[in-house]
């Protein structure tokens, strides 16, 4: 560690953890084994990072939320293990409302991606140059958000969906598609990143017909559910879907046009 530091004594630092030049790292922060913080730094109180992160210059990790509400209650952000954090991030706090925003284990935040207070993302997570998310925002694992995308306060996106870039992100998105267009739409299931993963043809085949079902076919979205509840095979794919549609309470995105 470098004597430009300057790293509160109450600081919890774990072995082998490389610090650079001009990082400030307040009390109550914790850093996991193997961790490399990059120059230029600053840490807040209440930040936790996993083992083997990895954190570029400038970023800013565990600032207050810039909520009006906020009322100075203790809360923290969590950040996993293996999780790369670009240039110039900035990652706040939580609120009362759930005291933590979550970052998962093996995600990649790139340079200039906002996460506001109480946002959860899931695991092996991509948000590109860019990105902003607004507070309480959910994002499933293995999503892909591509770059200048902004997010409206309290949107879900589903697992392995994929966001083009530029995109408003004014409604949910379900799990295993892709979204364009503007108004953000569906624009078919993610298959190149299913099969990247191991999606089976079966199982990406069930998954297009829900979609066919739900967007391509000009149902409403209620008559839709109950046509994929009476024609499609159980699965936990389907379980996975039909939940994340019943539960949206921002309502979905459009659908193909």
């Amino acid at each position: 560690m470098s004597t430009l530091n300057y790293i509160h004594p109450k600081a919890k630092v774990g072995n082998n953890v490389q610090i650079e030049q001009f990082v400030t790292v307040q009390d109550n922060v914790e850093i996991g084994d193997g961790s490399w913080i990059g120059p230029n730094v600053t840490l807040f109180s209440g930040t936790r990072i996993g083992k083997n992160c990895r954190v570029f210059p400038g970023a800013v990790i565990g600032a207050i939320p810039q909520d009006l509400k906020f009322d100075g209650e203790d809360s923290i952000v969590e950040i996993g293990d293996n999780v790369t954090i670009r240039e110039f991030c900035t990652l706040n706090r939580g609120t009362k409302a759930n005291y933590k925003t979550k970052i998962s284990d093996n995600c990649l935040l790139m340079a200039y991606v906002h996460v506001a207070h109480d946002c959860v993302i899931g695991h092996n997570c991509i948000l590109a140059n860019g990105v902003n998310l607004a507070g309480h925002i959910e994002i499933g694992d293995y999503a892909i958000i591509s770059a200048l995308s902004a997010a409206h306060q309290f949107v879900k996106i589903g697992k392995h969906s994929m966001i083009t870039g530029g995109s408003l992100i004014r409604k949910d998105v379900p799990p295993f598609v892709k979204a364009a267009r503007e108004p953000l739409s569906y624009a078919g299931v993610n298959s190149i990143g299913l099969r990247r993963r191991g999606f089976s043809s079966e199982r990406i085949n069930n998954i297009m017909e829900i979609y066919r079902i739900l967007y391509v076919k000009g149902h409403a979205i209620s008559k839709a559910v109950n046509l994929i509840e009476q024609e499609i095979p159980n699965s936990e794919d389907k379980e996975y879907i039909l939940n994340f549609v019943n539960k949206a309470e921002r309502g979905l995105m459009r659908g193909y046009q």
